[in-house]
């Protein structure tokens, strides 16, 4: 018999027959499900220690309170809470909102529902791993002019602060534990984003790109984060 703790999933949706598809279906698949249909109320749970919340199924458009307020806001108490946001917006700079504010990944409604099912178990498996003590942690890494504290979640370009969101520091820690190694797209969205291998999408080049203009001196000419055609990508710290 299977006794381990069932992972507890909090859903924020206020579309009430969505709300309830998707908790029929989180259940039918062994996890423990609360439901909320507004900000607030998933903020006062997530503050309950007793409460035990394991992920965050997190729509965007809530009354009163947008899921992008309380994705910061959980963000600026939580930084290891997996969230997944929802939404029916499919413009890029949504999608770019979104993962700025906090979230994990984003997908966008209709929903097919094996991928978003896929979506919340790489995600409690992607978690639950990283917090596992066998896993060797960069903490703090200097390259070039720029100086980055992965525990503190500060990064310095010429002694000048810069500001970054949590997916931007576990990309760039994923590429500096793994310096002068090609490393495939599929990689990248298994081990940082907490995807399916088969997923399609483009995020790891958009978040590259947003690096290069961090800490390049040329964005356009990299010297640290160079593209490998046909191949993935390479993180070098100090190229000759």
């Amino acid at each position: 018999m299977d006794e381990r703790p069932r992972a507890h999933i909090l859903v924020v949706e206020d579309e009430r027959h969505l709300a309830t598809g998707i908790q029929y279906n989180l259940i039918a698949e062994g996890y423990q499900v609360t439901t909320v249909g507004d900000g607030p109320s998933a903020l006062r749970i997530l503050q309950d220690a007793a409460a035990h919340i394991d992920l965050l199924v997190l729509d965007l458009m809530l009354p009163g309170m947008s899921g992008y307020a309380v994705c910061e806001k959980v963000r600026s108490s939580d930084r290891n809470l997996p969230i997944l946001m929802l939404s029916a917006r499919t413009l890029a700079e949504d999608r770019t909102r979104g993962f700025d504010v906090g979230a994990n990944q984003y997908l966008t409604k209709p929903f097919d529902l094996d991928e978003f099912l896929s979506r919340i178990n790489n995600l409690l498996t992607f978690h639950a791993g990283r917090s596992g003590p066998t896993i060797p942690r960069v903490d703090t890494f200097e390259f070039g002019e720029n100086r980055v504290d992965f525990e503190q979640f500060q990064a310095t370009v010429q002694g000048q602060a810069v500001r970054m969101t949590q997916l931007e520091f576990t990309l760039l820690r994923y590429f500096v534990e793994n310096e002068g190694r090609v490393i495939p797209r599929a990689e990248l969205l298994k081990e940082v984003w907490g995807m399916p291998w088969s997923i399609n999408t483009r995020a790891p080049d958009q978040f590259i790109m947003r690096l290069r203009k961090i800490f390049e001196p040329e964005p356009t000419n990299p010297r640290h984060f160079l593209t490998i055609r046909d191949a993935g990508y390479r993180f070098v710290a100090r190229p000759e």
